[in-house]
Parts: structure tokens; sequence; C-alpha cells
């Protein structure tokens, strides 16, 4: 059972706000009974090994796969089983892992295709707008995105994303890739500031101590299920919890 506290009274309302999913690929459910929220300004990490049910749960969230039971709230509203871009036009956006830009686009042409909602004046003004988040990406407009660093890269499908000001942003391991060095970077100083500035963020990542830093609450999956959740404080104070980056089995909890 995930760790009650009474930080949880203090969170913001969620935004988004997934209840009791269950799913799979049509065989035994990867995913039961999970229940995640994430509230403006919030960044709130899942994490857990390999095998976990990481990716399955962020498909139902994305849109990309069907819960068998449960609900995705969006806002208030129900959007379960809606496509990715019906989500999109509701105020979510999702940078994926991998295949995350167009790299025969330049940096200029990445950002305007990722305002595709928007009238053709406002693409511009939001391009100026995204770019200034983004300081070295400024400097490299007309640069091909299979030019980019890894680092670069994934500030740009970040910042495409951002043309469309998506209140809720989902992030799939976002420092896949890249250094120990820029990986911290990346979370400390973008993700972070994502979620300075009234974004909430859902973030799936590896890295669980560098996610943990920048952290409000966290949920860990382990075999399809949540084993623990809280703050960073109260997961890193649980033994189980270094338990299971070691690949080793989590005691149920009363």
């Amino acid at each position: 059972m995930p760790i009650s506290s009474a930080d949880r009274l203090t969170r913001p309302e969620p935004h988004l706000d997934v209840r009791e999913v269950t799913a799979g690929y049509g065989g035994a459910p990867v995913v039961w009974d999970i229940s995640i929220a994430v509230g403006r300004g919030e960044v709130v990490s899942v994490l857990g090994p390999n095998g976990a049910g990481k990716s399955t749960l962020l498909k139902v969230i994305v849109g990309g796969l069907r819960a068998t039971e449960g609900s995705v709230r969006l806002g208030g509203e129900d959007v379960t089983g809606l496509p990715t871009d019906a989500l999109v036009r509701r105020g979510l956006g999702y940078v994926p892992q991998d295949k995350d830009v167009f790299g025969r686009l330049t940096v200029l042409e990445n950002l305007r295709v990722g305002g595709y909602l928007l009238d053709k004046a406002d693409v511009e003004v939001r391009v100026e707008s995204v770019l200034e988040l983004f300081p070295p990406l400024k400097k490299m407009p007309k640069r091909h995105a299979s030019k980019l660093s890894g680092g670069e890269r994934k500030m740009l499908a970040i910042a495409r994303v951002l043309m469309l000001d998506p209140e809720v942003l989902v992030l799939d391991e976002p420092s896949a890739g890249l250094s120990p060095q820029l990986a911290t970077q990346m979370l400390t100083e973008q993700v972070s500031g994502l979620a300075e500035r009234g974004h909430a963020i859902l973030l799936v990542e590896q890295r669980a101590a560098a996610a943990l830093e920048i952290s409000d609450w966290a949920y860990v999956l382990v075999s399809g299920r949540t084993s623990l959740a809280g703050t960073s404080t109260e997961l890193m104070a649980q033994g189980d919890f270094a338990q299971v980056f070691l690949g080793q089995a989590v005691r149920q909890r009363d």
C-alpha cells in the first residue's frame, strides 16, 4: 500500500488525476489499480525498476492504450480512452523518450510544427516566447535537429511541446542518453523550471535519486503495482526504496 502522509493534505488540486487504472495487452494485466495525482506547479515522478509497468501506465495516460478498469481525468474532465491528439487539444503535452523531434527539420521548423493548432501569426509569437526559455536553442534556429547534441535535442523536444502551452506535461525519461552532468542539469534546471511556471509535471525517470531531488511527490511501481508513494524525504527514509532499485522484492505493507 502507498505511504500515507499529512503532506498529502497540502498538495494542490489534481489537474491530472489517474484513478485505479488497470491495463494490459489482452492477457493478464500489466498494471493493477494504479492511482496518480499531479497538480499545477508540482513535479510528480513515477519510478521503478525495468518491467515495473511504467511504460504501460504512461500509454494509458497519453492515450496510447485503453485501460480495462479505472479512469483518467484532465482538468476535471473524464478523458479515459481519448486518443493522444484529443488530449493535446485539452492541454496535455507529451515528450516521448525517443522519436521526439524531426531530425531533418531545423530547430525553428520543429517549433512551428509543434504549434500546429495555432493561427499562423500566433505561431511566430509563441516561437519567440518558447525560445526565451531555452537560450542555447535561440542561438541556432536554422540548425537541423539531427545536428544537435543530446541535451540540445531534448531541450528542443520539450520546447516543441511547449508551443501549445500545455497545462500538463508528461515527460518520458528526459535524461535518457545524457551524461550524468547533463542529466542533472536537465532535471534541475529545465524540468523544475517548468513546474515553477505553473505546469503540472509527470516525470517517468530511471535516475531515481536525481528525480527525487526535484520531485514534490513520487510513486514507486514494482511488478505493476504501487509499492511506495510519498515525498522524496519519505521515500528515501524507507529501506524498501533502496531494495526496489537493487532488484530485490518489496514486502507488502499494511
